[in-house]
């Protein structure tokens, strides 16, 4: 794996990748629609000589052929947000598939939990049922469909599935985005679900690295992969945040009749109402498959991680 591109390069997730590839010294190029967004990542990240900046549309799979024509992996980033899900989630799946198609590239889709539904077993591995209940989760597999279909001849994708992130690079769009945001700034802020349910978090150059590890391993293609973080309650998580900060705001747990209230309002918070059973009965994901066939599990601590995040946030 000498060079690759990952769309979304901005996001979360995007940004711990495109971060953890030119540590590896691979020449990466950073694909995304905002060209002062890619300048900004750029410049975080030390104007490395192993990034290159590429303005173009994820959805339009010409863009990304055009983009990806030399490169050996082609790393999908792109985070649909809940209200434009239904529209634009499969759009999306099309266009980069058809360009990995023509291209004959490696594809590693980075997607979420939502096709398992609710869990049927403790830990969940990539074997487990897939019988989602809910719009997004129903969605989330058609996609999966999509991208592991007989319709693909030349394309070699994997999906790699994580629970909700955090990390020096989250954005507003996961779970923890907003509190820790608001708690690295000294403001009062919310937690989405109960603050004693314990829920699953996984630190994302953790996730980064192992993504890449996936990735470059040829084995792993055709294949679903779970990779677990950390399980830790809301209230430790929130009293790790504090400390790390000095200042103690009240945070405000946003339980299933408050966020329905919200929606009223807000499209998003009306998006989120179907997917609060994860607060209330979490999935934890099974790392076996992953563990025995790729390597050790990289777990960094809540009590380092979130000291990290917090600077990061405050610096930004």
């Amino acid at each position: 794996m000498k060079k690759v591109i990952v769309l979304g390069a901005t996001g979360g997730t995007g940004t711990a990748i495109v971060e953890e590839l030119i540590n590896r010294e691979i020449q990466t190029i950073a694909f995304g629609r905002s060209i002062s967004k890619l300048n900004k990542l750029k410049k975080q990240l030390g104007n490395s000589k192993f990034l290159t900046l590429q303005v173009g549309n994820a959805f339009d799979d010409e863009s990304i052929f055009e983009a990806s024509k030399n490169v050996d992996v082609i790393f999908q980033c792109v985070a649909v947000p809940y209200e434009e899900m239904e529209k634009s989630q499969i759009t999306l799946g099309k266009a980069v598939m058809t360009a990995a198609d023509k291209l004959g590239k490696k594809i590693v889709f980075v997607d979420g939990i939502y096709p398992y539904g609710k869990a049927t077993k403790k830990f969940v591995d990539e074997e487990h049922s897939k019988i989602p209940h809910t719009k997004k989760g129903k969605i989330k597999l058609e996609l999966e469909n999509l991208i592991l279909s007989d319709q693909w001849k030349n394309a070699n994708p994997l999906i790699v599935r994580l629970p909700d992130y955090y990390g020096p690079s989250s954005n507003l769009n996961s779970y923890l985005g907003m509190t820790i945001l608001n708690i690295s700034k000294g403001k009062i802020s919310t937690y989405i679900g109960s603050l004693n349910t314990p829920r699953e978090y996984i630190y994302l150059p953790d996730a980064a690295k192992m993504i890449v590890e996936l990735a470059n391993n040829s084995m792993a293609y055709r294949q679903n992969w779970n990779i677990p973080g950390n399980v830790i309650t809301g209230k430790n998580l929130v009293q790790l945040a504090q400390g790390s900060v000095g200042i103690k705001k009240p945070v405000i747990p946003l339980l299933k009749t408050t966020i329905k209230m919200m929606g009223w309002f807000s499209p998003i918070m009306r998006e989120m109402v179907e997917m609060s059973y994860l607060t209330e009965t979490p999935i934890f994901l099974d790392g076996s498959k992953y563990k025995q066939q790729i390597g050790p599990i990289i777990q960094t601590p809540f009590e380092v991680g979130i000291p990290r995040t917090i600077q990061a946030l405050s610096n930004s």
